[in-house]
């Protein structure tokens, strides 16, 4: 198999594609509100640890790589801070806040309610969201026969979405987005995916729809927690 080059975050929403636009400074980029074109960059560039924890972010060099002014730069830095991911200080700039332990703990935590609250909610209409997760497997075997590590995590992430997206609370589906995006800047688990670990996780996941096929709830529930207890510990074996 080809080596690899890293596979780049997977934000889970349309910041992957502003934050594309912008990098690539086409026309297109222009049809974007300058706020969300900082936003979507930095927010990418934090996640994919361009910026690192503890780096000092100043409007100035904002401005300057994204070719705005400096009032949507602090703007978007707003928004940022809100998301937990800069600290703003005036005059200064902005702080890129580094991971601790407590949250990992918190996030993980999060994570684990969202998830086994949404395996509860879709189970009286399991058999429609089969029909949703049943090809995302199929692209992950695709994606890992492949080598693809970075598409193959796209359809892992968007496997747990639709999951939690049938529960029907768009308010949760949000925060578990913004959950899943501080796990990318924790070091999620598969960045760096390696085949055994693909067929680990593809099987995981043929297991939950196998569940969701059968008759007991209580099944499919434990096959959710016990694979987010798997990421949680792949994930703290990164720190």
């Amino acid at each position: 198999m080809p080596e690899q080059e890293p596979a780049r975050v997977v934000l889970g929403d349309e910041t992957t594609e502003i934050a594309r636009i912008v990098a690539e400074e086409g026309p297109a980029a222009e049809r974007i509100p300058a706020a969300e074109r900082v936003y979507a960059y930095v927010k990418a560039a934090i996640l994919d640890r361009v910026y690192p924890g503890g780096e000092l972010l100043t409007e100035g060099e904002l401005a300057t790589a994204v070719g705005v002014s400096r009032t949507p730069v602090r703007e978007a830095l707003l928004r940022l801070e809100e998301s937990g991911l800069v600290k703003l200080y005036p005059k200064k700039g902005a702080l890129v806040l580094p991971v601790l332990p407590q949250e990992i703990n918190d996030v993980l935590e999060a994570r684990e309610l969202i998830e086994t609250h949404a395996a509860a909610k879709v189970w009286p209409r399991r058999k429609q969201l089969v029909d949703k997760l049943v090809p995302l497997v199929q692209e992950m075997r695709k994606h890992k026969k492949a080598g693809d590590a970075k598409s193959f995590l796209e359809a892992d992430r968007a496997f747990h979405e639709a999951i939690v997206g049938a529960a029907g609370n768009q308010i949760l589906a949000k925060l578990y987005n913004s959950l899943r995006d501080r796990q990318v800047r924790m070091g999620v688990p598969g960045i760096e995916v390696q085949p055994a670990r693909m067929d680990k996780s593809v099987a995981a996941h043929q297991e939950m729809i196998d569940a969701l096929c059968g008759n007991s709830a209580k099944r499919f529930r434990e096959l959710v927690i016990a694979h987010i207890h798997v990421a949680a510990t792949d994930l703290r074996g990164v720190q």
